[in-house]
């Protein structure tokens, strides 16, 4: 048999199609959004390659119109997990023993075919299920998508080369393992990328993983496992189940062969986790692996020698593309007086040309938020605001849930930097600006670091490079993803490893080796060519 040290592919970023009246892109997308918004397909838990229908049905509602049902779907139970987990463990060994590129291969045919046949599909079920405009969903359902699956395959290979100093007559030696267990794969509604992510980051590496989908994304979670099967990805490498996050990890985290979690949601649900982790610590086989990306409260810290114009747009996109649920989303902005009546009208000016509605209407900038509880609790932090003395709504504050979840892009001015709406996580298209007195900026710089208990994404806008150094320094530990005279907002794979700390997550950083290096257990072996015959050493020859 003849071997080789194979390389993969350098990784280059998908293109973003702009999707141009007239163009074949947008009349393909259309007629895929046409087919799927009429399909209603019944949606099952996948275990081992075949799909069962156990009974416990739910409802995935387009955002924008909730009377719309675009499918059915079936939730795991007890029973399901349960069977999911003998069938990861029972595929694992086969897809650990393979060779590296063999796996890396399936994703790279993967990318391959989200970039192209699975495109429309992809961003279809993106557009309908969870909300997004065709913007919104180009970047994250398709381009991130394909990225993860490109650039995770050649950071595997990257973490080979890693190998140890060998002295004459000795060979050192390091294999990268796969977890001795399974991966809980748990994924949120907002991304359909982070979500093929979650299970296919550790999978890459040779680990199996269990993929909870969140309820409102399993139609495109749905996709995802049909991409996977379509490049080669053996049945049962990962389990697909849709359902309830707390009666899943039930199960699933009191299971002895638990490797590890890979998370992305709310900080209160992963604290959660790793508090049942810790007391089930006794039972695992191994230490499980603990990853996650939890909430933020982005922000944007002005100086006043920025540009006004440049500000306005980064707030507006920063804040608002996608509703705001984003956890990177630009939720708190500092602004200096002097600076503040322009931005305040520039950011009118913008938003007054933005319109809200319906996805299939490729001209609208947003749309409606994910559910009625996210619509609920959005609207309470807009109506508290509204009712507080030191709060006033300058833009926007108009809720609808007549026809689908809309809430207004709204913008609050506070005299208090401390008001709910500057701490709190929102999680949708709500925006809180501060005004601070020119001659304050290094206190401003302190209250920025020490406001919330997040630190995620934050930005800075200042000409003076002397400036931009400082807040640079003085917000180091505020913000995993820090950028300098831009949003906050739309970190790429290869380009932005995105993740933060404190109460922002564990900062393993998606779409960088540093997230893989969470997936593998190494071992180091080490050969010596001609052994020693005797125990004595040489110096105890004499006395």
């Amino acid at each position: 048999m003849y071997t080789a040290t194979w390389s993969t592919p350098r990784p280059i970023n998908d293109t973003v199609r702009v999707y141009a009246p007239g163009s074949p892109e947008r009349a393909s997308l259309k007629a895929a959004l046409t087919k799927m918004a009429t399909e209603r397909p019944e949606i099952g838990v996948i275990i081992g390659g075949k799909e069962y229908f156990p009974g416990n049905v739910g409802t995935v509602l387009a955002p924008f119109n909730r009377r719309h049902a675009l499918a059915l779907f079936h939730r795991a139970g007890e029973e399901e997990v349960k069977s999911a987990i003998d069938s990861a463990m029972k595929a694992r060994r086969h897809w650990a023993s393979l060779p590296w590129d063999a796996r890396a291969a399936v994703f790279l045919r993967a990318a391959e075919l989200a970039a192209g046949p699975f495109r429309d599909l992809l961003n279809a079920s993106t557009m309908l299920g969870q909300g997004k405009t065709v913007m919104q969903a180009e970047i994250d359902a398709a381009c991130e998508l394909v990225d993860f699956f490109r650039f995770n395959a050649y950071y595997a290979r990257r973490l080979m080369d890693e190998q140890p100093a060998s002295p004459p007559g000795v060979w050192n030696r390091m294999e990268q393992r796969p977890l001795e267990g399974f991966v809980f794969a748990v994924a949120p509604f907002n991304f359909t990328s982070i979500a093929a992510n979650l299970p296919t980051a550790p999978v890459i590496c040779g680990n199996v993983a269990l993929f909870k989908p969140a309820e409102t994304a399993t139609l495109s979670g749905y996709v995802i496992m049909k991409v996977l099967e379509a490049a080669g990805l053996p049945p049962g490498v990962i389990q697909f189940l849709p359902g309830h996050g707390s009666s899943i990890a039930d199960v699933v985290l009191r299971h002895p062969d638990l490797g590890g979690v890979h998370f992305t949601g709310s900080t209160t649900t992963f604290r959660e986790i790793w508090s049942r982790v810790g007391q089930f610590i006794s039972s695992y086989r191994s230490y499980p692996r603990i990853v996650g990306e939890t909430g933020g409260k982005g922000f944007v810290v002005v100086h006043p020698t920025a540009d006004v114009a440049e500000v306005a747009v980064a707030l507006v996109r920063g804040a608002f593309e996608y509703q705001g649920q984003k956890c990177s989303a630009a939720s708190r902005a500092y602004v200096p007086q002097s600076l503040y009546n322009q931005l305040a009208a520039a950011m009118e000016n913008e938003l007054s040309q933005l319109t809200m509605g319906d996805v299939l209407d490729f001209r609208h900038f947003l749309s409606a938020v994910i559910d009625a509880r996210a619509y609920s609790r959005i609207k309470g932090f807009v109506d508290r605001a509204r009712e507080n003395p030191k709060c006033k709504i300058i833009f926007g504050g108009n809720c609808s849930d007549e026809i689908g979840y809309f809430i207004e892009p709204t913008v609050i001015l506070t005299q208090d930097p401390k008001s709910e709406t500057m701490v709190e996580e929102i999680f949708g298209p709500v925006l809180t600006v501060f005004v601070y007195a020119d001659s304050d900026w290094e206190n401003v710089l302190e209250l920025v670091d020490q406001s919330t208990s997040y630190a995620l994404t934050g930005s800075v806008f200042a000409r003076d490079r002397r400036i931009i150094v400082e807040a640079t320094t003085k917000l180091a530990a505020a913000a995993g993803n820090f950028y300098i005279n831009d949003k906050p907002t739309g970190a790429v794979v290869g380009q932005q490893p995105f993740g933060g700390a404190r109460a922002s997550g564990t900062n393993d950083k998606a779409g960088s080796p540093l997230n893989l290096m969470r997936w593998v257990s190494p071992r180091t072996i080490k050969e010596t060519f001609v052994p020693p015959r005797q125990a004595g050493y040489p110096v105890m020859g004499e006395k």
